[in-house]
């Protein structure tokens, strides 16, 4: 039996988002959660790298663009912090294991478990039914919505960060590891924003110049009203076309809402943008999905 029916295809072309419940076994998801807490272990990153993680739009230029700790991120493991835990003179006000937002790029190249679940069978048959010819890994990431303090993830459109011409060549895969409910901080989309291309990008600018990065466009403003909840047991796997709109709220419940994230791009006739933050590099180009 096929993971992805012909019908559920056709969901995913027709909102943007599709959400398949239990691709992941429990067991599967423990294993991931295990292995982070042993990256965690080894986490070391010095108090000017401790980059604030956010997606409001100035912050977003200040505490991330403009640090060269993310934008050399693409091909290492790095970790970035929510807001308020760190005093003035950067030391950890809470645990450490509970500071962190998420932790990223490059977990699919570095980390052997999370090599081994990007490129999985299963992974791989719902990117051919997905009808993905050449697709590579762009960048991953673990995502930790810290219970009680994890940060709301406004409205955006993936291929805002991941800019690829043609535009429609970005998927993301999105495995809950731990169950995602409307209280503790689910995914919300709006069904279909995908067929109304993009209103923003993030480029970079000019060598030597500052800031590092910049917004062209600006997010358009969206109604409460127009997104849906897509809150997910655990295991789920969810697949989100690079241009719907999407959004998380703030985590205020007593439970984490842990997530590995990946995003694919379709390299057959699509050129991946100079202008964008992430770029395949000499000692990582984006590996193929298919192995």
């Amino acid at each position: 039996m096929a993971l992805v029916t012909d019908e559920q295809v056709h969901k995913f072309h027709k909102d943007g988002f599709l959400v398949l419940e239990g691709m992941f076994s429990p067991e599967e998801c423990e294993a991931l959660k295990q292995e982070i807490v042993k990256v965690l272990q080894d986490m070391d990153v010095p108090p000017h790298c401790r980059t604030v993680f956010t997606t409001q739009h100035e912050e977003q230029l200040h505490a991330q663009g403009n640090a060269d700790y993310f934008l050399t991120s693409g091909d290492k493991i790095r970790f970035f912090f929510e807001k308020g835990v760190f005093d003035a003179t950067g030391d950890f006000l809470v645990p450490r294991e509970k500071s962190v937002n998420k932790i990223g790029h490059a977990l699919h190249a570095h980390v052997p478990l999370f090599r081994h679940v990007t490129h999985s069978a299963k992974v791989q048959e719902i990117a051919h039914r997905l009808g993905l010819v050449k697709p590579v890994i762009v960048q991953s990431m673990y995502i930790f919505k810290q219970p009680g303090i994890g940060g709301e993830v406004t409205p955006h459109q993936d291929a805002t960060f991941l800019y690829t011409e043609p535009l429609g060549a970005i998927t993301g895969f999105w495995i809950a590891v731990q169950e995602a409910t409307e209280e503790n901080g689910c995914l919300w989309f709006i069904p279909g924003s995908h067929r109304a291309g993009i209103s923003r990008r993030m480029v970079r600018t000019t060598p030597g110049t500052f800031p590092l990065t910049q917004f062209v466009g600006e997010e358009q403003n969206y109604r409460d009203d127009e997104f849906v909840p897509a809150p997910v047991t655990k295991g789920s796997l969810v697949l989100i076309h690079g241009e719907v709109v999407h959004k998380s709220e703030m985590n205020n419940s007593a439970n984490s809402r842990h997530a590995y994230s990946f995003h694919v791009m379709e390299t057959k006739d699509t050129r991946w943008s100079p202008d964008n933050w992430l770029q395949p590099t000499s000692e990582l180009p984006f590996p193929s999905l298919y192995t």
